[in-house]
């Protein structure tokens, strides 16, 4: 298993993740930069690196990501979600935690679509009564 490589696909919002998993050192790759570099908030950071955390695996794995889409914040969201996809394709008996842990559930909360005569989604504009 020392060859092998584990590739997932995460989403959050609008954003795209996709996760090679090779057994190595820890480092994180994500489009072509360093993870505290590309994720400038440490709790992003946190965030990516929280199954890795959970499941005690955050030493033996380099990291490569390629991100599309969305915002920094549903980045780190989709990637995390890949992250935990791979490890539970690395090694099956991870599942139950990072199940537990709610790693493993997609958040399907997408951005609302403006309606028309609105100013916003819900917001409207202000009503005159004369």
């Amino acid at each position: 298993m020392s060859d092998s490589v584990f590739s997932a696909t995460g989403r959050r919002k609008r954003s795209v993740a996709q996760v090679r998993l090779r057994p190595g050192q820890g480092k994180f790759t994500v489009n072509g930069k360093g993870c505290e570099e590309y994720f400038c908030r440490p709790t992003l950071v946190m965030l990516v690196k929280q199954p890795m955390e959970l499941t005690s695996t955050i030493g033996k794995f380099d990291v490569v990501a390629k991100l599309d889409g969305g915002g920094v914040a549903g980045q780190a969201g989709a990637l995390r979600m890949a992250i935990t996809r791979a490890l539970v394709g690395y090694q099956a008996e991870l599942k139950p935690a990072l199940k537990a842990a709610k790693l493993l559930t997609r958040d399907p909360r997408e951005k609302e679509r403006k309606k028309y005569g609105q100013k916003k989604a819900r917001k409207r504009f202000q009503f005159s009564k004369r």
